[in-house]
């Protein structure tokens, strides 16, 4: 009999119904809960379920836990449940937890990666250094703090998802207006750390190894994106940097990541920074143990010419895989912002990179706000080739006010 699987949320994003899919071909049995109506989805999406379970809310723990008893009572033990999304984790571990599924982090584990406070102490374990902050409290504290690490400070909720609600703090008066809002959760404040992101993605099995790797380089930050409406542009590297591929490897173990995808962050450092390394270091930001976000688990498909869905999928079943990459191409997307004029339109895009493109669409508005309306992801073989296409596809109209 195939093992029972639990994907949750499988619609969002769109190219999750590949989790449940992937599970589904080797046997498994995958048993989907989500907020659509059967109606509504997609054709692949219901030949990706063996059974799906509607719920009014997700966020509602009662209608989730009694979906996941339901497929318990009809279908046997629950082998594994996931999301892989951030803003579920602890929602999972709870249900794994209530329902005895040994096969992932529980209630407490998942906390190990969920406050960004926490996560400090697992980077130091891996001798990577981060930025010095502090538990908001009072402004007085966020004085002292300030006084030992100078303007600017970023601030940001210590249990947040992305970019949300996140803020650099330049001045005393900036620093007083912040403590005079009425914040619903617990804030971080970290010393500001000068660089571009760079990231260390991939899967490990259930024995806390690395089989699949790769990287991101992300010259804009996302903080900036959201509070400017900037434009969103990113790529794979072909070639894994050999110092990132040492922190990241040494951060994964020492999180003991067992049977995940993982998204790690870190700053490479554009100058000196006392205390955290010369210019060109890599310095740890943060960790979040799900896949990159949006189209990211696609780019990694498209610039390695495999399926990390399936490959999650038999390390799930079976805790093994079978693929195999040169990693051929470096894989870019860039986004364009709704409002703006540019230069080329899409038919002039498909002109000039149509044998290069993989997918042409628009982001779901969830996470717009982040990655830009409009999207390309494209493949090639150099880096250069794909800061070309960055520089065609958001060059603007000559006219553009």
């Amino acid at each position: 009999m195939g093992k029972n699987f639990v994907f949750i949320s499988p619609t969002f994003p769109k190219t999750y119904y590949q989790f449940p899919k992937a599970w589904k071909e080797l046997g498994g049995t995958s048993l989907c809960i989500g907020e659509d109506s059967w109606e509504s989805l997609s054709q692949e999406m219901k030949e990706a379920c063996t059974e799906y379970y509607r719920v009014d809310s997700m966020m509602d723990y009662d209608q989730m836990y009694r979906a996941v008893a339901w497929f318990a009572h009809k279908h046997g033990k629950i082998d594994w449940l996931e999301s892989n999304n951030e803003f579920w984790l602890e929602q999972d571990a709870r249900l794994r937890t209530d329902f005895n599924i040994t096969s992932g982090d529980n209630s407490e584990d998942v906390m190990r990666f969920k406050r960004k406070s926490n996560m400090k102490a697992y980077y130091h374990k891996a001798g990577v250094p981060v930025a010095r902050y502090h538990l908001t409290t009072t402004l007085e504290e966020g004085k002292k703090f300030v006084a030992e690490v100078g303007y600017p400070v970023i601030v940001k909720p210590d249990g947040g998802v992305g970019a949300s609600a996140t803020w650099k703090i330049k001045n005393d008066e900036e620093l007083a207006e912040f403590y005079q809002k009425d914040l619903p959760t617990q804030y971080i404040m970290e010393e500001f750390v000068p660089g571009y992101i760079v990231s260390f993605d991939g899967i490990t099995d259930q024995d806390n190894n690395i089989i699949f790797k790769t990287s991101h380089t992300f010259p804009e930050p996302i903080m900036d994106i959201v509070n400017s409406k900037g434009e969103c542009y990113y790529w794979s590297e072909r070639v894994i940097p050999e110092d990132l591929d040492k922190a990241g490897t040494a951060v994964i173990k020492a999180f003991n990541i067992r049977g995940r995808f993982f998204h790690t962050e870190y700053f490479r450092l554009s100058e000196d920074k006392e205390g955290l390394g010369k210019k060109g270091d890599v310095v740890g930001l943060e960790v979040n143990m799900r896949p990159p976000g949006g189209y990211t688990p696609d780019m990694m498909n498209f610039a390695n010419n495999i399926n990390v869905y399936a490959i999650y999928a038999r390390m799930a079943m079976y805790n093994n895989t079978d693929y195999k990459t040169d990693r051929p191409y470096s894989c870019v997307y860039c986004a364009r912002r709704d409002g703006l004029v540019y230069e080329h339109n899409a038919a002039s895009v498909f002109s000039r990179y149509g044998k290069n493109i993989c997918i042409h669409d628009r982001m779901a508005e969830l996470l717009a706000e982040a990655m830009g309306n409009e999207f390309y992801v494209a493949r090639f073989e150099t880096d250069e080739e794909c800061r070309e296409f960055i520089k065609f596809v958001l060059e603007k109209a000559k006219d553009q006010d």
